[in-house]
């Protein structure tokens, strides 16, 4: 027997829209249905857990779903793991550069921000795409 859907959301932290989302892009797979609802093997919290490790280091849900072969066992690349790594880190060094510039001007005895050259070269490096102003996210909805 399955765990419905209400129970799988209670165990998962995840919401039935969710996991509704989730079954609909492919990512789970429910195994019936008592009643209106929908039952999940066991194994489901286990492949929730991915996802959501998946989603906080970044990937997308089709890089996610890409990590699912056709049985549904995860086979995860250890080259997109590494790229991401790499993107996670420069991410970290810019905006540590960022924070550190910040703290600087805040703390600056110059009398105005313009006049101290820590602050415009934190501008320069803005102003040339050394630092990256922080990407525009639409909105997380609790789907996903």
């Amino acid at each position: 027997m399955g765990l419905d859907i209400s129970e799988v959301a209670k165990r998962s932290g995840i919401s039935c829209s969710a996991l509704r989302f989730y079954e609909e892009k492919g990512l789970i797979t429910s195994i019936g249905r008592k009643g209106l609802r929908r039952l999940f093997a066991a194994d489901v919290l286990e492949r929730l857990a991915l996802i959501g490790l998946g989603r906080a280091a970044g990937f997308s849900l089709e890089e996610i779903e890409s990590m699912f072969v056709a049985d549904g066992q995860p086979t995860i690349n250890r080259a997109a793991l590494n790229a991401k790594a790499e993107e996670i880190d420069s991410t970290i060094q810019k905006l540590s550069a960022m924070r550190d510039g910040l703290r600087h001007a805040a703390a600056c005895s110059a009398p105005n921000h313009f006049e101290c050259p820590t602050f415009r070269r934190l501008m320069r490096a803005a102003a040339v795409g050394v630092i990256d102003a922080p990407k525009k996210k639409a909105p997380r909805s609790k789907l996903v």
